[in-house]
């Protein structure tokens, strides 16, 4: 058996793992790169990877970073089958098609306004590429064991990160192998607290966060804190959002915040198209979550729901007290630009960041506290206030982990970290060898790893 790792190693996007066994080849996720250049340039190089050998795709969830390349794999020959789960299949036909969009209308763009070295730009894949990678899709149920073939069988099990997300067991030859994906928090917002399990001879685990440690606050103080701040202004508070789970963990806070009484009279707004068809495949799949059928009234009701370009325009333009709710959450593209277009070089409105920002990403330039950012072709200056609260993270920390691991009651013959920057990871592997006396590694792009 050999384990590579094809991305997601020494970085937290392009999560790619290549697992061989014999002659069968599995791949466990199929990110897209994201943020810096020189990741996101990987998204145009070929896999080491004669693709007619491929047997099978695993996806542990629907996320950019762990789906996003799938349309290039079909369009590249890849005919197999993708298997996740139901709600994983949902969200995922709903980001793919959204991204082969927006990579249409930046290729469009750039080339229209001439900022751009290719002559002429193209998408990476396009909407009908998306189209083509859903005909692929299986779903299977959580906690079932279901064969690969006659040596090889796999189980998904709830990591608690968004709707449908698992870790993925696989059994092979005897030997258990456990690909965490992203770890959810011990108690999330909308899910139910991931599984655990007792064995793995080899484990795959995640570092985004391995050392950092989650503030112990109301995210629902905090988040009525800024809004009355930029109310108490007269200005527009902008919140770059993930459309899959942060967007419908806000709304939910939102909605708390309305019954109670306590939000200013201030319109609120979900402009993403992506964020309002997730938010009804929330609705679809009433048994991964814990919202009750009260709750999700007073999110309808709470929240307009914007999909319409022209609808999404006219509250842009709309030059009064407001709260918008956009993708992409760490501003790489979508409907947020728009709104910072309008609004960010103005000391009277606010920028909100409440999720993970990845090197090279616009939303790690606010934090940083850069002078201006640069999209549309050209640069804006940061003159709103940016903040941010860290306890919105879908991710779970160090502490988190480290508890999480120790369910497991023998430990695994090696431990692979993968899926974070590295002194997040470097960190992690400390501390499992210091806490647990457990034997890690920390994963390296491209790396071979052969498995006992």
């Amino acid at each position: 058996m050999k384990l590579t790792f094809l991305g997601g190693a020494g970085t937290v996007t392009g999560s790619k793992i290549l697992l061989e066994v014999g002659y069968k080849k599995i791949l466990i996720d199929c990110g897209l790169f994201q943020g810096l250049k020189e990741l996101r340039s990987k998204n145009r190089e070929p896999l080491p990877i004669n693709l007619n050998d491929l047997n099978v795709v695993l996806l542990t969830h629907a996320h950019l970073d762990h789906s996003g390349y799938l349309p290039v794999l079909i369009k590249n020959g890849y005919s197999g089958k993708i298997y996740c789960t139901a709600a994983t299949k949902d969200l995922t036909e709903i980001i793919l098609l959204d991204s082969g969009k927006i990579q249409e209308e930046e290729a469009e763009r750039a080339n229209r306004h001439g900022y751009t070295k290719h002559k002429p730009a193209k998408p990476l894949y396009t909407i009908d590429d998306a189209k083509q990678t859903l005909l692929h899709f299986q779903t299977f149920d959580e906690n079932k064991w279901y064969p690969i073939d006659e040596e090889i069988r796999f189980k998904f099990l709830n990591s608690g990160h968004i709707l449908g997300s698992v870790f993925i067991v696989l059994e092979v030859k005897g030997k258990t192998i456990v690909f965490s994906g992203d770890i959810g928090r011990e108690n999330p917002i909308l899910l139910h607290q991931y599984s655990y399990f007792p064995k793995a001879d080899y484990l795959i685990i995640e570092s985004t966060y391995g050392n950092r440690i989650h503030k112990n606050v109301s995210i629902e103080n905090e988040l009525l804190k800024y809004i009355k701040h930029t109310y108490s202004k007269g200005g527009v508070l902008m919140i770059p959002t993930f459309s899959v789970e942060r967007a419908q963990e806000i709304i939910y806070l939102i909605s708390i915040l309305e019954r109670k009484n306590k939000l200013p009279n201030i319109p609120i707004y979900l402009d993403s198209p992506m964020g309002v068809n997730a938010t009804e495949v929330y609705f679809k799949h009433a048994n991964n979550h814990t919202l009750s059928p009260q709750d999700i009234n007073s999110m309808i009701s709470t929240v307009h729901l914007i999909s319409h370009v022209d609808a999404s325009k006219a509250v842009v333009n709309d030059n009064n007290p407001k709260i918008v709710l956009a993708g992409s959450g760490m501003i790489t593209g979508g409907r947020i630009l728009h709104y910072l277009d309008k609004y960010v070089s103005d000391k009277k409105n606010s920028v909100l960041i409440v999720g993970y920002q990845a090197e090279g990403t616009r939303g790690r330039a606010l934090l940083a506290g850069d002078n201006e950012i640069k999209f549309f072709g050209k640069y804006h200056k940061i003159r709103a206030e940016v903040f941010k609260i860290n306890a919105f993270s879908g991710h779970a920390d160090q502490n988190e982990l480290l508890n999480w691991l120790k369910h497991i009651i023998s430990p695994p013959v090696l431990t692979f970290i993968n899926h974070g920057e590295p002194h997040q990871s470097q960190a992690l592997k400390t501390k499992i060898k210091t806490e647990l006396g457990w034997k890690s590694t920390v994963a390296k792009m491209n790396k071979s790893y052969y498995l006992q």
